[in-house]
C-alpha cells in the first residue's frame, strides 16, 4: 500500500480541531522488521490550561515534547509499563497535545501480533497502550517530527471520509466531562465502552 505523507498546511494548529482532523488519517511506522500502518479512529484533545493535561503544571523533562512545535511526537509511560503516543498541537511553547487512542490496522498485522501477542486484529491497536506496543513505540521516538521523520509519520486518509462523533474523555478524573474525545462512528476499532461511541 502507498501512503502519502501529510505536509505543512494539511492539519490545523489547534488542539481540538487537530484531534478531529486526525480521525481517518494514517499513522505509519517503518522499521527494519517491516512497516506497520493504521487508520486513526479515536483521539483525545488536551488543550492549553487543561487540568487533565501533562502540561498543566508547566514544562518538565518528561513532557517537554508537548511544548515543541506542532506535529511532534510526545511519548510517555503510564502505570510503569505502557507507552502512549501523542501529537503536539499548539504553537511552540504552548504545551498541548492529542492522544491517539486507537487505530484500525491496515498493514503489518503479523508484525503487530509478534509485538503484542494478540491474535485478533480488532484488539491490536484498540487503546493507547496496545497501539504503542503493536507499533513498537517507546521513549526513543519521543520528539520526532511527524511530518518529516523517516521512521514515524502521519499520512493522508485511506478510504471514505469518516463520520466523526464526540464524547467525554476516558480514564481521567479531572475535566473528564469535556467533550474532547473524537472517534469514527461505526468503527469496531475504537476503545472504551460502546455507550460512548454510538
Amino acid at each position: 500500500m502507498i501512503f502519502e505523507r501529510l505536509g505543512e498546511g494539511d492539519l490545523p494548529i489547534h488542539t481540538a480541531r487537530l484531534a478531529r482532523a486526525l480521525i481517518g488519517c494514517t499513522l505509519v511506522r517503518e522499521t527494519a522488521a517491516g512497516r506497520t500502518a493504521g487508520r486513526i479512529v479515536e483521539t483525545e484533545a488536551y488543550e492549553p490550561g487543561d487540568p487533565a493535561s501533562h502540561a498543566y503544571a508547566g514544562k518538565r523533562e518528561r513532557n517537554a515534547s508537548m511544548f515543541r512545535a506542532p506535529f511532534h511526537a510526545y511519548i510517555y509511560r503510564i502505570y510503569g509499563m505502557y507507552w502512549c503516543f501523542n501529537v503536539a498541537s499548539e504553537p511552540e511553547g504552548e504545551g498541548a497535545g492529542v492522544l491517539i487512542r486507537a487505530l484500525e490496522p491496515l498493514e503489518g498485522i503479523e508484525l503487530m501480533r509478534e509485538r503484542s501477542g494478540s491474535a485478533a486484529p480488532r484488539d491490536l491497536c484498540r487503546g493507547p497502550g496496545r497501539l504503542a506496543r503493536a507499533f513498537g513505540l517507546d521513549r526513543l521516538l519521543d520528539g520526532r517530527a511527524l511530518l518529516l521523520d523517516e521512521e514515524l509519520y502521519l499520512a493522508r486518509r485511506v478510504g471514505a471520509p469518516p463520520r466523526v462523533g464526540t464524547s467525554r474523555r476516558i480514564g481521567i478524573s479531572r475535566a473528564a466531562e469535556r467533550r474532547l474525545r473524537f472517534y469514527e462512528r461505526g468503527s469496531l476499532f475504537v476503545s472504551g465502552p460502546r455507550s460512548l461511541s454510538p
